[in-house]
């Protein structure tokens, strides 16, 4: 059978941009296919940007799509690059058009449309060093290992550690005015850190704070995933606030430490979602317990901050994460302990994101609280 250029196209329609998770064919980066040699395949392929950091992977993937049409001949995959037109195109295309739609040109966010089919979930404490951001970065890959789309937006914007937690080291992709969010342990990422220095502080007030929120739920293309995870600043500020109001169908799960002080102020940061009418959706108590070489447990934060919480805000304690090190080791390495199903808090992870995904989803029931014996 004589090999045509059709033919090549099909076998690549399968092959998915690594960002984009299309059809490379669908978003029009085959440029020529060339058969003009009996002894060659060359296909030109048109990157989003110049110089894509994933140019190598792209190549991979469409060589090895061709591969079983070749019969012998010399696969060569060229690359050239989309014209300004052409990457406004493709942004319309991808839904970069919600931008400037609704009335009196208001950006809408995808999210708190009607028909949004992605769970919104805030996660809050009332002061910083409770393992909030610990518990946001390995409840989304949890997540994913359960097959779900999920990803994180980074909202505490002075403390932004999430993508060092992820091990998100690839700068977001812009394309035309969309932002292209990096992707790690398949989960999606926005965050301030990838825009300022890691040494430099973010010294913005609240209309500029507001307005950067805006941009990270509206520019960036999230793709409908199942589930977008906000890890929200301590406290109660100017940020929690906009959140609630771009986001006013988010449920929100307050993380705390067993110790009594840490408990009674996060049940600020509960409270102040009651104010804003945001759904208080559970508790998640970190640092409960430290297991020595000897065996024991030692409660080094004492015990019941969690539990009086949940039942005051007369939610469910959700879940108790131990303090290990291969948590701290994996938050500092950016392999989150979720992805050790096996470990003590790998376990728990994997039960809370079950807990989330099935117990907590609409028109569903409550879990019990999860505590390892």
């Amino acid at each position: 059978m004589t090999l045509e250029e059709k033919d090549i196209v099909e076998a690549l329609r399968p092959v998915e941009d690594p960002e984009l998770h299309r059809s490379i064919v669908d978003l029009g980066m085959v440029d020529v296919v060339d058969l003009s040699d009996p002894a060659k395949i060359d296909i030109t392929i048109k990157l989003t940007i110049p110089g894509c950091p994933l140019k190598a992977e792209i190549n991979n993937r469409v060589t090895q799509a061709v591969k079983p049409l070749a019969e012998g001949r010399e696969i060569t995959v060229l690359f050239g690059s989309m014209t300004d037109e052409e990457r406004a195109a493709l942004s319309e295309q991808l839904g970069g058009g919600q931008v400037n739609a609704g009335k009196n040109n208001i950006r809408e966010i995808p999210f708190a449309q009607p028909d949004s089919k992605t769970r919104v979930l805030l996660i809050a404490s009332g002061k910083g060093g409770v393992g909030k951001s610990s518990v946001t970065t390995n409840l989304a890959v949890a997540l994913s290992q359960r097959g779900k789309s999920v990803a994180v937006l980074d909202a505490d914007v002075w403390g932004f550690s999430v993508p060092r937690m992820l091990g998100a080291t690839q700068d977001p992709t812009i394309i035309d005015e969309m932002i292209i969010p990096p992707e790690n342990h398949g989960v999606k990422c926005i965050s301030m850190g990838f825009f300022v220095e890691e040494d430099q502080p973010v010294i913005w007030r609240g209309p500029m704070l507001h307005k950067a929120l805006e941009q990270f739920l509206v520019d960036v293309f999230w793709d409908e995933p199942d589930f977008l995870i906000v890890d929200l600043p301590p406290g109660t500020g100017d940020i929690a606030l906009s959140i609630a109001q771009f986001l006013p169908t988010a449920e929100l799960f307050v993380v705390t430490t067993p110790q009594q002080v840490a408990q009674q102020v996060a049940q600020r940061a509960a409270f102040m979602a009651h104010k804003v009418r945001t759904s208080v959706a559970g508790v998640i108590e970190n640092m409960s317990w430290f297991t020595g070489d000897d065996g024991k447990r030692y409660e080094l934060f004492g015990d019941g901050g969690g539990k009086a919480l949940s039942e005051l805000l007369d939610v469910p304690l959700l879940a108790q994460v131990p303090l290990t090190v291969k948590l701290r080791e994996g938050a500092d390495e950016g392999t989150p302990v979720a992805l050790d199903s096996e470990s003590e808090a790998g376990t728990i992870f994997a039960e809370l994101a079950r807990t989330v995904d099935e117990d907590l989803a609409p028109r569903k029931k409550f879990s019990a609280a999860l505590k390892v014996s």
